[in-house]
């Protein structure tokens, strides 16, 4: 049975080297003189430092005069280990992160399992994307990914990360997918400074969408994609022949809209109000395109319109008021409904304003004026409304055999906007009851699960607050989220 060794801190210096215990006999201790060892014996030992002296105000001088005292770091010796540890730590995390964004990339991109998620993505996983019927043909991306992926290596990671978010049984390791497909795109990028392919830009939004789902900051992306395409020049944003390319710039305006996002950590482009309203010819781009239908956000291109000037644009009221509507199924006007009642609550309320935008003053012409005096209906009306049509949404989406259900994914919006009318929710308490049931809704699509808990947190911190004190906005800043509720 071996015994455990001890270390000598007081004995010769060959059982210190050695880290036996010593038994400190002089001259020669007896553990030495057993094992036939040479005994260092137990004299002190003198270790010179650089310079003239260890400590003091000469440390490490070659000489005894100021000149020849080395340079210092400023600081308290606390301090400068504190720093050294923060930096030494932030190392260590860097390399965490490179190995993490390498896993995927290396060990898993062809692997089978991997092959399996991309498949999911391009068969059912575009359908968390867009707000139409499943299989859409005027969602223009499902069929285009395979190809689009051959042109971008970071549209295809971000697919992946897509997949690993939805599925509820590898969700644990999506922030390993999603640093790797950050760090394509940010390369990607880096290398699109005079042209944004089409496998690029469609990376890029699909990463703001998988941002979107997870409640992640998400804008900044758009700002660098918007800088590049601003280099090319915005004159040749509606001559584009590419279809595709053309509901991309759409996507990408949707997105931009301002009061479709709680929290917005960066400034809106005004992407849509000046680059995608100009639908006036009749060329064969826009007959490819179907009806009037944007794919992603599910609403008429004509009410977008009206939506992308809420704030500096200066919508009025009576602008929703008076949209004439467009041809869709029954689900879908009701859709447009709630979409119409909360633009108007938007714009009376400002609830969903940003503070630099209220600080932008609203200028009416004679017109504007003239229509401020007929009566609309009021802010406890709207409300009613947009429950009455939301409440036919979440009933039909029950049903077997529906077909529509991916109008879900565009309910966020009208049913915040509701929610944030505190005083009417007050007064009808059961409409909180059925914004419950709502939420625990078993037939939203797939990956919408965290959307609607981070909603469901800042509601309920909306309502317990004073709203005259606290912005919707300042409830998701203070979570570090940007909400997306297109």
């Amino acid at each position: 049975m071996s015994t455990l060794r001890q270390r000598s801190h007081h004995g010769c210096w060959t059982c210190k080297a050695r880290r036996r215990k010593c038994d400190n006999t002089r001259p020669s201790c007896q553990a030495c003189i057993q094992r036939g060892l040479h005994c260092e014996g137990y004299g002190v030992r003198l270790r010179w430092g650089a310079g003239i002296a260890s400590r003091g105000r000469y440390t490490g001088a070659e000489e005894p005069i100021e000149a020849s005292v080395p340079p210092r770091r400023k600081g308290r010796r606390r301090d400068l280990s504190r720093e050294r540890r923060r930096n030494q730590q932030g190392e260590a995390y860097m390399v965490d992160v490179e190995k993490a964004s390498a896993t995927p990339s290396t060990s898993e991109s062809n692997s089978a399992g991997t092959r399996a998620k991309f498949l999911a993505v391009v068969t059912s996983g575009v359908n968390t994307l867009h707000s139409t019927e499943t299989n859409d043909p005027r969602s223009l991306l499902g069929a285009q990914l395979p190809e689009l992926c051959q042109q971008s290596d970071a549209l295809y990671f971000i697919c992946l990360a897509l997949q690993v978010s939805i599925n509820e049984d590898i969700r644990p390791r999506f922030f390993e997918y999603y640093d790797a497909a950050l760090n394509h795109f940010r390369t990607e990028l880096a290398h699109s400074t005079s042209y944004l392919p089409d496998g690029t830009l469609a990376a890029g939004l699909l990463l703001c969408s998988v941002g979107v789902l997870r409640g992640t900051p998400w804008t900044m992306h758009l700002r660098g994609m918007y800088n590049i395409i601003q280099s090319q020049g915005f004159q040749n944003l509606r001559s584009e022949v590419s279809a595709f390319r053309i509901h991309l710039f759409e996507v990408m305006g949707v997105m931009d809209i301002p009061t479709f996002a709680i929290g917005r950590q960066n400034p809106c482009l005004g992407f849509w109000r000046n680059h995608c309203r100009e639908r006036n010819d009749p060329t064969p781009v826009n007959s490819k395109l179907g009806h009037d239908v944007e794919v992603v956000s599910g609403l008429p291109r004509s009410l977008l319109d009206i939506f992308s000037c809420i704030g500096n644009g200066g919508a009025t009221e009576e602008e929703f008021w008076d949209w004439p509507g467009a041809q869709g199924t029954l689900l879908q006007c009701q859709l447009w409904e709630a979409y119409r009642s909360a633009g108007i609550l938007a714009v009376r309320h400002r609830q969903l304003h940003r503070f630099d935008e209220l600080l932008v003053p609203q200028t009416d012409s004679s017109h504007q004026k003239e229509q401020r005096k007929r009566t609309l209906p009021t802010t406890e009306v709207l409300v009613l409304r947009i429950f009455s049509n939301l409440d036919a949404i979440f009933r039909a989406a029950r049903e077997p055999g529906g077909t529509e259900f991916l109008l879900l994914n565009a309910v966020f919006y009208p049913l915040v906007v509701a929610a944030l009318q505190t005083s009417v929710l007050n007064e009808r308490s059961y409409l909180k009851d059925l914004m419950k049931t709502w939420s625990d809704n078993p037939h939203y699509p797939p990956g919408n699960e965290r959307l609607l808990q981070i909603l469901w947190e800042i509601l309920e911190e909306w309502w317990e607050s004073d709203p005259f004190k606290t912005s919707i906005h300042d409830l998701a800043y203070m979570r570090g989220l940007e909400v997306a509720l297109y």
